[in-house]
């Protein structure tokens, strides 16, 4: 199976002359397609020029992905959230003390009407290509984290939102440990909204294409660290996604757990007809040796992975979570999409 898809996250987005250079820049590294990373503040203050830079990709041939970055700090990103600012009641709640989190709850009225009219205004808006939901998570108490996942471990949310839900549902009180009727309880919530923000922007962009990228991991560790997200299945199953998609893989790590986490992303997408995507590290970390980049990116192809993206633009230069060799490992990865993109979806400048 071809690749057909290359691309890299893109953010800090003001001017759409600025933007332009930039794309063509992507596209002589063999990006066909870009995700602009859009934060709260971006959407608020510079939706202008959103609309305008997406026509500057459009016009040169990229695919336009919209991405919830950090919305909430329900998805995954670093800007903060304005919602949070403004809203000190909406918060997720620890489990076990009480205290509010600094994350919205997604299942408070104020939260879904918030992010499903942010929805609203890009479908409408926005002549994207599609939206891409960024390794949605629920909260984890720091002061109770546990990568073990013990049963004394905190979670979230158990807020009176969520507590009267939970309730309603199945007639008892919410329990503060992890059973399982709560994780079934938070993975169902969590899809929920998912899915009906998806639902609004089809009805209004009929072919807009969905991406659900959740966290790459092979043993259940986000269930066990109570993130509420690792049931593949239920994801790759929700009729309002079009492409499964698994998030970025640190270069330490085995070559074998790369195999094994590609392996299940695409036997996922293959089993509920989705495309398939994975994720490059293109920011902070780098591999010992900047080549394995391509290593990667071929052993992406040969398991015929049909979409590639990298976080982040230019490996994420001039911020503090650039790689120490950031141009260089941006090369290396042009070289390397060039390599594995079918011919026929490459764009000629």
């Amino acid at each position: 199976m071809a690749v057909k898809e290359t691309g890299v996250s893109y953010y800090g987005l003001n001017y759409p002359e600025h933007a332009e250079r930039d794309f063509k820049e992507m596209i002589q590294h063999n990006c066909n397609a870009v995700i602009l990373a859009l934060s709260e503040f971006d959407i608020d203050f510079w939706f202008p020029n959103i609309v305008k830079i997406t026509k500057v990709a459009k016009d040169l041939g990229m695919k336009v992905y919209l991405d919830t970055w950090g919305i909430g700090k329900w998805f995954g990103g670093e800007p903060p959230s304005n919602f949070l600012t403004n809203n000190v009641r909406n918060r997720q709640v620890s489990a076990f003390t009480g205290e509010p989190l600094p994350a919205a709850c997604f299942n408070t009225k104020a939260f879904k009407d918030y992010f499903y009219g942010i929805c609203e205004k890009l479908a409408i808006q926005v002549d994207a290509d599609g939206f891409f939901w960024d390794e949605p998570h629920y909260a984890l108490p720091k002061s109770y984290a546990s990568i073990t996942g013990g049963p004394g471990d905190d979670w979230a949310c158990r807020c009176p939102m969520c507590k009267k839900d939970f309730e309603d549902l199945y007639g008892y009180e919410m329990p503060k440990i992890m059973t399982k009727e709560v994780v079934e309880f938070r993975e169902n919530k969590a899809l929920e909204i998912l899915t009906e923000a998806s639902r609004i922007i089809k009805s209004i962009r009929p072919e807009s294409r969905i991406t659900c990228c959740v966290h790459a991991t092979i043993n259940t560790y986000y269930v066990k660290e109570n993130r509420g997200y690792d049931n593949w299945d239920k994801v790759g199953k929700t009729d309002v996604f079009d492409v499964f998609s698994t998030t970025i893989l640190n270069y330490n790590l085995p070559r074998s757990y790369f195999k094994s986490i590609t392996q299940r992303t695409v036997d996922i997408a293959k089993k509920y007809n989705k495309g398939s995507q994975r994720w490059l590290m293109n920011y902070y970390n780098e591999p010992e040796k900047i080549e394995e980049i391509k290593e990667i990116v071929h052993l992406y192809k040969e398991m015929e992975v049909e979409s590639l993206f990298a976080w982040t633009y230019r490996g994420g230069h001039g911020t503090v979570l650039a790689a120490p060799h950031a141009l260089e490992m941006w090369d290396m990865l042009g070289e390397a999409y060039g390599e594995v993109l079918d011919d026929k979806y490459k764009i000629k400048l």
